[in-house]
């Protein structure tokens, strides 16, 4: 039995072999937009890590595809992802030090209220390596393909970007008006330092090809989630990153 056994694993590594040998290796490039948001999480929810929308951005990747056999490959990539998320309306802010001077010592509030748009703009390199399964459809120059991979992330930039003006409150009921007339929020800060350089998540899509003469143009929907809290400091909050993304490509066949 264990000599059947061994043979029949030859025989599996020979055919899985000639597969990949037949298949032809791609390298690629796809660009589009993503759709990401800020989700909070754990028990540090508070009236700054809460209350997210989606926002727009850029997402563009390189990869290379190696076949292991006819319909499954390896992918490893490299992408620039747009993150963060947005809120527009009545919402908190940290007390600034020039409002904490106008309570009794020890009194001041830890947030205070206006009605301003504020959006919280991530950018970051991700490193994947996905596992791909394509399957042609019948009598068609067309194929269907899914991916699915784990990725590390590198935080390249990160500002908060604010406009508007309003009125400043020291309550969300707007009972206690701290300002006579509306205050500017127009405002861009780098917030880098602020959160962790680094993340990691998983990544996915779904995708249709056309197969034309020097490789293969196609279409997919997918998305991406950072496991790890982004913040440095508790006192933050948690919030984690995810995207859905939707992009067109071109991948360009090695060989002969």
């Amino acid at each position: 039995m264990d000599k059947i056994s061994f043979c029949v694993l030859l025989v599996i590594a020979a055919v899985s072999m000639t597969d990949a040998q037949e298949q032809k290796s791609y390298v690629g490039i796809k660009g589009g937009i993503s759709i990401p948001n800020l989700t909070s999480g754990g028990s540090q929810e508070n009236p700054l890590n809460t209350g997210y929308s989606s926002r727009l951005g850029p997402d563009f990747a390189i990869y290379y595809e190696k076949p292991i056999t006819k319909i499954f490959s390896l992918m490893p990539s490299l992408e620039y992802s747009s993150q963060g998320g947005k809120k527009n309306g009545f919402q908190a802010f940290p007390t600034p030090d020039e409002f904490a001077a106008m309570f009794p010592p020890g009194q001041a509030p830890t947030y205070l209220y206006a009605d301003f748009n504020s959006e919280a703009k991530m950018n970051y390199l991700m490193l994947g390596v996905l596992a791909k399964f394509t399957w042609p459809l019948s009598r068609s120059l067309f194929s269907i393909y899914a991916d699915v991979g784990p990725f590390g992330a590198l935080l390249v930039s990160a500002h908060q970007v604010t406009s508007g003006s309003s009125m400043i409150y020291a309550d969300p009921g707007m009972q206690q008006p701290l300002t006579q007339s509306p205050q500017s929020f127009d405002d861009t800060q780098d917030i880098k330092s602020d959160l962790h350089k680094g993340n990691l998540g998983v990544q996915g899509d779904l995708g249709i090809a056309l197969n034309v003469t020097s490789g293969r143009v196609f279409l997919e929907g997918g998305g991406n989630y950072g496991f790890i809290n982004i913040q440095n400091d508790g006192a933050d909050g948690e919030n984690h990153t995810g995207a859905a993304t939707i992009r067109i490509g071109y991948a360009y066949r090695l060989g002969k």
